[in-house]
């Protein structure tokens, strides 16, 4: 009877005593920690890119006689036309059209395009350049959109080239949208925003778009789009305006040998060519090739990219999905 009752007691569980919160507080430590450290490292991300930039470019040489007393600048117009690189090439135009060594530059454009407002800054620039000495564009893989806005610059007087397999055209301008009101119903998702005026939430992927939306829209596009072709107008003195609008500011892509035909560009020649056409041009015999760029930032050792990524693009793209912004991009996908 005592066995029965004994093996029918509950077994002992003894607990070990454990310091209270002694894991959690060192957590916390460790958090707070990590939080400094991010703290720190972006206002050394910040620092460094803008004592950087406000350094201005390097010159790195490129072929020729580097003794020579008269050079040419190559200034590269490659990716996207947007912050923080627009700063960037505007340093290298700045310093090119400073420079009275320099006789000549080529710009160098391999672009789908951009902004309308970045284009137009680099455009602005390039005919700074273009007034004083001469530029010949040499168009690379893609000189699209923003890509041919900005090598309008050249001038009048200047020329552009494109490389056999090169893409450029795509005349026109784009303001990204996406239309999510059959997911938001599907899902019960709806728009609810408290605005001070009918406008205020304009292109809200949330809702459809009205008359009022598209009106005002279109006259922001179309305000772009004929500053677009008049620049275009302006380089080209082969073209006239309605040739330009009729035939070559519809968004399409031209190959190399479209856009010469259409009297888009001057010739089609390699970079290596366009340099001996500015030489040739300009009567010049011995020259050092230079080409302008910025020392690598914190930002490009950490992100392993000599290019200088946006430490806060992941984030910034989140941001402005939904920011109207007009574009002057060749793309097939809305840009985010």
């Amino acid at each position: 009877m005592q066995n029965e009752q004994s093996g029918s007691q509950p077994p002992i569980v003894i607990q070990m005593p454990q310091p209270p919160g002694f894991f959690r507080g060192w957590v916390t430590r460790l958090m707070f920690s990590a939080l400094l450290f991010s703290l720190f490292l972006n206002f050394a991300l910040v620092q460094t890119q803008t004592s950087n930039l406000a350094a201005g470019p390097r010159e790195e040489h490129v072929s020729g006689n580097s003794a020579a007393n008269d050079r040419i600048a190559i200034i590269e117009i490659e990716g996207t036309i947007m912050p923080p690189f627009t700063e960037r090439w505007i340093k290298h135009i700045e310093a090119a059209r400073d420079d009275d060594t320099i006789k000549g530059v080529v710009l160098s454009v391999d672009s789908p395009g951009g902004l309308v407002a970045d284009s137009h800054q680099i455009y602005h620039r390039l005919k700074q350049v273009s007034a004083k000495k001469p530029v010949y564009v040499s168009m690379k893989r893609m000189a699209a959109s923003g890509g041919v806005y900005v090598a309008m610059g050249a001038g009048e007087n200047g020329k552009i080239f494109a490389e056999p397999t090169t893409w450029t055209g795509s005349i026109g301008v784009i303001i990204p949208r996406y239309d999510l009101t059959g997911i938001a119903e599907k899902f019960g998702v709806k728009s609810d925003s408290l605005t001070t005026g009918p406008l205020k939430d304009s292109l809200n992927p949330l809702r459809p778009l009205n008359d009022q939306d598209r009106e005002v829209w279109g006259a922001i596009m179309n305000d772009s789009f004929e500053r677009f072709v008049q620049i275009v107008d302006e380089g080209r003195k082969s073209l006239d305006l309605p040739t330009i609008k009729e035939k070559l500011a519809t968004g399409q892509v031209f190959t190399a040998t479209q856009a010469k035909e259409n009297g888009l560009i001057d010739d089609i020649a390699f970079e290596d060519d366009v340099i001996e056409r500015l030489k040739a041009d300009q009567g010049l015999a011995e020259v050092h090739i230079i080409k302008y760029a910025h020392d690598p930032t914190l930002t490009d050792i950490l992100l392993g990219n000599v290019e200088a990524r946006d430490p806060q693009a992941v984030w910034r793209k989140a941001l402005e999905a939904t920011v109207p912004r007009a574009m002057y991009l060749c793309s097939w996908l809305p840009a985010l």
